[in-house]
């Protein structure tokens, strides 16, 4: 409503004060708001509005010969067609950026493809927060795969960001893929994502991809969903929320370094088994998370913020985990946000009257 307001601004103005005052500035202002919100024929629509206006007015004063009334006329529609210029350059600007943001969608979708609800008997829910503004994507990861030996998943942090960063997501992703299904155990799948990412690191030879490295997590759920196992190489240690509200943090007995540190000679990785009860939700997350402050320079505590609670499932575990963060930082991320939670199901019941020789899902 703002340019017609502006238009019906100026005629009321000009009729209440006398003829050496001019609302020529708030005509001219209405085609140049609706510019850059409105489409071309509305921006010249309002453009001649405003010059109707002004003839108008002048006329009804009778002040059509006046030298004034040409300079404030020609002001408008100078003014009304620099806004139909203004409209078609950020028309064509929008629309290259619609067209970019389709293809960073399609680029989030075949790099980072978003799981199935239910993979191996195990409910699913996975979300990515990039750091800059605009972007999907960015240095943080996370996949999960269905596999002969169980459910394998993996989250990491590529460090650095921007392409070169998307690079190495897409070979961690590509890597931890073919090995979950290859390898028999998770210590082969890390062996084999950190030859990978080394690899990477010395194809791209500069001094940033010398000192890149990536953090990771890998988690692995045999047939059955009693046992979780895990390999943490240099990763912020995943929580396990049990379906009471209990939560402990599953640090590692001793950590290692990220993938493609291992010319430093890196000991060799040994993965940790933990029960998983019926009801538990593994959580495993980036360290934009735990590393998110507020205006008072406070990290948040996805500890001390879940204990405690409970949720329907793994999607709206997260789902609130993200509103909890945006509002500990006032909406501001500094950081890419990778979260991924896994639910064991609850055991159910037996029906109602079966015995103990019947069998039931």
């Amino acid at each position: 409503m703002l340019p017609a307001l502006m238009i019906a601004g100026g005629v009321i103005f000009d009729l209440l004060t006398p003829p050496r005052y001019t609302a020529a500035p708030m005509f001219a202002a209405a085609p140049l708001i609706a510019a850059p919100f409105f489409s071309w024929l509305t921006t010249l629509w309002t453009g001649i509005a405003a010059t109707a206006a002004v003839i108008g007015l002048h006329f009804y004063k009778s002040m059509l010969a006046e030298p004034m009334a040409y300079t404030e006329l020609a002001t408008v529609i100078t003014v009304s067609g620099l806004a139909l210029l203004i409209n078609r350059v950020i028309r064509r600007g929008s629309e290259r950026l619609a067209s970019a943001r389709v293809i960073a969608e399609t680029a989030q979708r075949a790099v980072l493809p978003t799981p199935a609800e239910e993979i191996g008997g195990l409910r699913i829910a996975a979300r990515y927060e990039a750091a800059l503004a605009d972007a999907f994507i960015g240095g943080d990861l996370f996949a999960v795969q269905d596999t002969p030996h169980g459910v394998r998943l993996v989250v990491g942090d590529v460090r650095g960001k921007g392409l070169g960063a998307v690079e190495a997501v897409a070979v961690a992703i590509g890597a931890f893929r073919e090995a979950a299904e290859q390898e028999s155990s998770l210590e082969g799948v890390t062996g084999r994502l950190e030859r990978a990412l080394t690899r990477e690191s010395h194809r791209r030879e500069t001094l940033d991809a010398a000192e890149a490295f990536t953090t990771a997590v890998l988690a692995e759920i045999p047939r059955g969903g009693g046992v979780l196992r895990l390999v943490n190489r240099g990763h912020p240690a995943p929580l396990l929320l049990y379906a009471d509200g209990g939560l402990v943090s599953l640090e590692p007995a001793e950590y290692a370094l990220p993938l493609s540190m291992g010319e430093l000679g890196v000991r060799p990785d040994r993965a940790e088994e933990y029960p998983l009860p019926p009801g538990a939700t593994l959580l495993l997350y980036t360290d934009g998370l735990s590393e998110a402050r507020n205006a008072r320079g406070e990290f948040y505590d996805p500890v001390l913020r879940l204990r405690g609670r409970i949720f329907p499932g793994p999607g709206e575990l997260l789902d609130e985990l993200l509103d909890d963060v945006r509002r500990h930082t006032g909406g501001g991320s500094t950081d890419d946000m990778a979260l991924l939670a896994v639910v064991r199901a609850p055991e159910r019941p037996p029906p109602a009257g079966a015995g103990p020789g019947v069998l039931w899902p």
